[in-house]
């Protein structure tokens, strides 16, 4: 894990939110303060916390160097995986899930707002069994909306399936590729400009599927090199846990 050795990072203050203290929640294995929302800031009792997070939906194309670059850096990081990317790919879903924090990101990536209670809960409980089957490892407690896409309703499915629902601070946009106007420039200073104490970095495991550029994964030394002189380390999610 990069150490803090350039100073605090430059957030005001103001944007330090604290862990709030542990309450019974009517999801078993899932604290209360964990249900009913999409979580975009995690809340940190060390200003200088920051997570990456890693979607894994579609190809493994910046696999191997995301991979490489954390190892090398010793940089915590959470992925999401989809049922289907673990089917496609198991040699790299168990390689991540052997290093790293995962999370479910549904069987299929569908937009789970367009499906009825039954059908989300098939896509969350689905994508589980395929992801343990496959690594060994059980993605609970941590869960992303495919898009992004989510409401009040759709949440609660999630909740009762023992996920908390984990948004993102920043998304860097790297998954638009440089056909969609983004460059390894401009995914660095996204991260940069959003950077606060708690924040959570949305990145992509694949290339764009036009131009084939693996945007996140070449920006990640930079982003990491970068955050870590302003003081800021790296922990995956469980840290909201106290594990």
């Amino acid at each position: 894990m990069p150490s803090a050795s350039a100073g605090r990072p430059t957030a005001p203050a103001a944007t330090t939110a604290v862990r709030p203290t542990s309450a019974a929640s009517p999801v078993a294995g899932l604290p209360a303060w964990l249900t009913g929302k999409d979580l975009e800031v995690m809340p940190t009792q060390e200003e200088e916390e920051i997570a990456l997070t890693f979607d894994c939906g579609s190809d493994a194309g910046g696999a191997a160097s995301i991979l490489a670059t954390l190892g090398a850096t010793r940089t915590a990081a959470t992925f999401f995986l989809t049922g289907a990317f673990v089917d496609r790919y198991p040699g790299i879903a168990r390689q991540v899930a052997a290093g790293y924090r995962i999370g479910n990101h549904t069987t299929s990536h569908v937009s789970l707002t367009t499906l009825d209670d039954a059908g989300v809960r098939t896509q969350v409980t689905a994508a589980q069994q395929q992801i343990l089957a496959v690594t060994g490892v059980d993605p609970r407690p941590w869960f992303r909306f495919p898009n992004g896409d989510r409401d009040s309703r759709t949440i609660a499915d999630v909740n009762r399936s023992g996920y908390a629902a984990i948004r993102w601070t920043v998304d860097t946009l790297g998954w638009k590729g440089t056909s969609g106007g983004q460059s390894v420039a401009t995914v660095r200073e996204r991260v940069l400009a959003a950077a606060r104490p708690g924040a959570i970095v949305l990145m992509h495991l694949g290339a764009n599927p036009d131009d084939g550029t693996t945007l996140d994964a070449e920006a990640l030394p930079g982003v990491i090199a970068a955050l870590a002189a302003r003081g800021y380390t790296f922990v995956d999610l469980d840290t909201m846990l106290g594990q």
